[in-house]
């Protein structure tokens, strides 16, 4: 693409990425192919290609308006567009200077602003979240069955066993994970001490920063990331090996401190050390899977979800599938592994009319194969997929 930036935005901090990622897109299209708001809309501006084109025309002087941002809070950043896409187009990275960007011209309503904020911060909120949810699933049985289906199920939480090893690495806990799935943590746990690791977690349910990122407030969210850093860091002056992360969205966000904190002087080193040490689950238990034992795993048939943060974020397609395979599994046919489930981190709170029909198309995909169980790697993902859905959803730690 050809490009002709204002001068407003060739004077911003941003005009070399803009300009960069901008001339790489050659109009193809074959990330529609790819997305999952365009084949669900059929809609070129609901598609990466008909974004990038709405936000040129922005940093080119058309005016900010409300029907441009629509269509850009609609995208579920889930990135296949960037795993499709021949010419390497950084879409995740655009889309995010053009929202922060349009959003300075042209300000949400009060009522929007307020409600990605309280979404935010109920989640980020610890006990507040915790005690609403035990109070909702304790009352779920009087609930009009619709309702009834998004409570989260309560888990019988496992016994966590501490032990000591000169390996260490940290793990993180999460905003919502320890409320809604302890088992994910406390089963990670568990087998990394069986293989030799001693894990640090953290008790603050301390957020990565994503979810404030995701809903318009980047200032807040590199507040939670700093802060996040501080308490990690005697850690890793300590010498941890490793930041373990269980939950891919989570994981996508961490890995990528080292862009977020690359201007700040006080943090940019911190942020290439927490980058350099972050690894998912997968990786490190993989690493391991010839001391891994599953009785009966034969007898089970598993379908796999690999969230979009994993397959197109964190580039690790198809690693999940090959571990449980590997224990003893039967891996089942799924179709269309490639779109999002709808879940989104904030999305399937602010966008839940789409959010629900790729719930659904997703399921549908999954079962083909009538599996017993479907594994993911994901929180969100997880509580999505489990809503309406009789069969059940865990994480893949947990078959493990």
């Amino acid at each position: 693409m050809q490009t002709t930036l204002t001068p407003k935005i060739r004077q911003s901090r941003h005009a070399p990425a803009i300009e960069s990622i901008l001339r790489k897109c050659v109009h193809c299209g074959f990330c529609n192919a790819t997305c999952p708001t365009y084949q669900l809309r059929g809609d070129e501006l609901d598609g990466p290609r008909g974004r990038i084109y709405q936000m040129k025309q922005y940093f080119e002087g058309a005016a900010a308006n409300v029907e441009m941002l629509k269509h850009l809070d609609r995208c579920l950043t889930c990135r296949a567009c960037e795993t499709t896409c021949p010419s390497g187009v950084q879409y995740s990275h655009l889309l995010e200077i053009g929202k922060e960007m349009i959003e300075v011209d042209l300000p949400r309503s009060r009522f929007d602003r307020l409600r990605r904020a309280a979404i935010v911060r109920f989640i980020n909120s610890g006990w507040m979240f915790s005690a609403a949810i035990r109070i909702g699933q304790s009352l779920a049985w009087m609930m009009p069955a619709g309702l009834r289906s998004s409570i989260p199920t309560r888990q019988v939480v496992l016994t966590r066993h501490q032990v000591k090893h000169s390996r260490k690495v940290l793990m993180l806990a999460g905003c919502v994970q320890p409320t809604l799935a302890p088992n994910t943590n406390i089963g990670a746990s568990n087998l990394l001490g069986k293989l030799g690791l001693e894990v640090i977690e953290l008790e603050q349910n301390l957020c990565c920063g994503a979810a404030a990122m995701h809903t318009s407030e980047p200032e807040y969210a590199l507040r939670q990331v700093k802060q996040l850093i501080d308490q990690w860091w005697p850690h890793i002056e300590a010498g941890v090996e490793a930041i373990v992360v269980t939950a891919t969205g989570c994981g996508v966000s961490v890995r990528d401190y080292a862009r977020l904190l690359a201007d700040d002087p006080d943090y940019a080193e911190k942020g290439k050390m927490v980058t350099s040490l972050y690894r998912d689950l997968i990786e490190v238990v993989e690493a391991h899977s010839d001391a891994i034992e599953v009785p009966d795993a034969t007898a089970r048939r598993v379908a796999v979800h690999t969230p979009c943060t994993m397959q197109h974020g964190l580039g690790l397609n198809h690693r999940v599938e090959r571990l449980l395979a590997n224990v003893g599994y039967q891996i089942c046919r799924i179709e269309d592994a490639h779109l999002c489930c709808g879940s989104a981190g904030t999305y399937s709170m602010l966008q839940p009319a789409i959010s629900t029909q790729l719930k659904q198309n997703k399921i549908d995909a999954l079962t083909v194969d009538q599996p017993d169980v479907i594994a993911t790697a994901n929180i969100g993902c997880q509580l999505q997929l489990a809503q309406g859905n009789r069969t059940p959803v865990v994480h893949w730690i947990e078959l493990i």
